[in-house]
């Protein structure tokens, strides 16, 4: 069976538009969020969000086939993230082939078109509806698009399982090239829900927190005791999975080693996680038995990138369910959730946390929860407070949770292979 390495990372963030801005802002406790510019959100309870800026049309307008013109912002995300990857990894950036596939997650993907021209239509009337709505908004346009701008020629389609989206299409790039269907797939997740609509949906479910418009920093406190929901971002990280026998073939080098992925499904309640975890709890044990490691002898080399949205039900069940795994061995694991940082980046939110679990063991270096100032007595393990720490990690686990009831955790490994490693942060 193929072992599976991540040798590429390509990110589009509101803490940086390349792999080493963003790794850079991450690993010193910067914080994206802001208010919104964009969109006027004036009159509305939220007007903060992790807004990506100053994108260079150059890396999406690549070719005739692709234009940003004629995409949604998911898909300029994607395409621009897909490109930073691409070449991080040393790979072609043109006429890629039928050796390679574009697996990615969105949860809703095309949400800024479907307002901007169903407003037209009820405004203007329906002749002034764009003629690309529907290739703009479509789910499948990111992948569509990232195929046509590199000339991917393998499948080429979206996984959409709300906030972890992203992590159900990793998992099948994962499988995907243990089958040996490709040489590597370029995987992740993409999303621009950062709209009238979208905030307004979630405020009125009261998932955000609407209390902290005028300190835009300390908006996402995951774990704290004073959290008061999440605050919505937008962006894509991409990253390229490749066979271990194609990335020796090339001479090329890796990040990291993807052990493995599972998921399960609450079936539980739509939008609220179950307050025991059974089946995350479920979930990150698979992940753990399929990469062949025992919770009780790799808690002490572990970090966990935490889905952590800063809501009262979810930071809560995540603790509940680390501790149903791990035991009184969960308190030796390191956590973190870097959404304190980004914000909630939805259906891109888990390949963005695949792309820091990567780097931090690569690094050595693991990322902080910032805003951690209350200790909450229902959430009592280690968060890894305000401040990256130096720490030498074997393996990482990434957990995602998203609306519908879906869990889904992947498992990490650092690349222990001198002639492998990648060492250029």
């Amino acid at each position: 069976m193929q072992r599976i390495f991540i040798s590429g990372i390509g990110v589009a963030s509101c803490l940086g538009n390349d792999r080493r801005t963003f790794w850079k802002n991450i690993i010193s406790s910067q914080c994206g969020i802001d208010t919104l510019k964009i969109h006027d959100t004036k009159d509305m309870e939220v007007n903060i969000g992790g807004e990506v800026r100053d994108l260079n049309e150059s890396r999406i307008n690549v070719n005739d086939n692709v234009s940003t013109r004629k995409m949604d912002r998911a898909s300029q995300f994607a395409v621009h993230a897909a490109h930073e990857a691409l070449e991080d990894a040393g790979l072609p950036t043109s006429n890629i082939g039928e050796n390679a596939a574009v697996i990615l997650g969105a949860g809703l993907a095309g949400l800024e078109t479907y307002e901007t021209q169903h407003e037209k239509l009820l405004t203007r009337g329906p002749s002034r509806v764009s003629p690309f709505t529907i290739p703009m908004l479509m789910p499948n346009a990111p992948p569509g698009n990232v195929s046509l701008a590199f000339g991917v020629q393998g499948t080429a389609y979206t996984c959409s399982s709300a906030c972890s989206s992203s992590g159900h299409a990793m998992i099948d790039a994962f499988e995907f090239l243990r089958r040996g269907e490709a040489d590597f797939v370029l995987t992740g997740g993409t999303e621009a829900s950062l709209t009238r609509l979208g905030i307004s949906s979630f405020v009125n479910m009261r998932a955000m927190n609407k209390s902290m418009n005028d300190r835009p920093k300390q908006s996402m406190r995951p774990f704290d005791a004073d959290r008061g929901g999440f605050i919505m971002a937008e962006g894509a990280s991409i990253l390229i999975f490749e066979t271990e026998e194609h990335l020796r073939k090339r001479g090329g080098r890796a990040w990291g080693e993807v052990l493995s992925g599972q998921s399960t499904s609450d079936s539980f309640h739509l939008t609220q996680p179950d307050p025991q975890g059974r089946q995350a709890v479920r979930a990150i044990q698979m992940a753990l038995k399929k990469a062949g490691l025992d919770p009780a002898a790799v808690a002490d080399h572990t970090y966990v990138n935490a889905h952590g949205t800063s809501t009262h039900y979810n930071d809560a069940m995540e603790t509940v369910a680390l501790k149903s795994v791990f035991g009184a061995d969960a308190h030796k694991l390191q956590i973190s959730s870097i959404k304190s940082m980004l914000g909630h980046m939805i259906g891109a939110a888990c390949a963005v946390e695949m792309s820091a679990c990567a780097l931090a063991l690569s690094s050595g270096i693991l990322p902080p929860t910032i805003n951690y100032d209350t200790p909450d007595p229902e959430c009592d393990l280690n968060y890894i407070p305000n401040t990256a720490i130096s720490k030498s990690c074997r393996y990482a686990i990434n957990n995602s949770f998203g609306f519908g009831g879906h869990n889904v955790s992947l498992v990490l490994g650092r690349v222990e292979d001198p002639t492998l490693q990648r060492t250029d942060l």
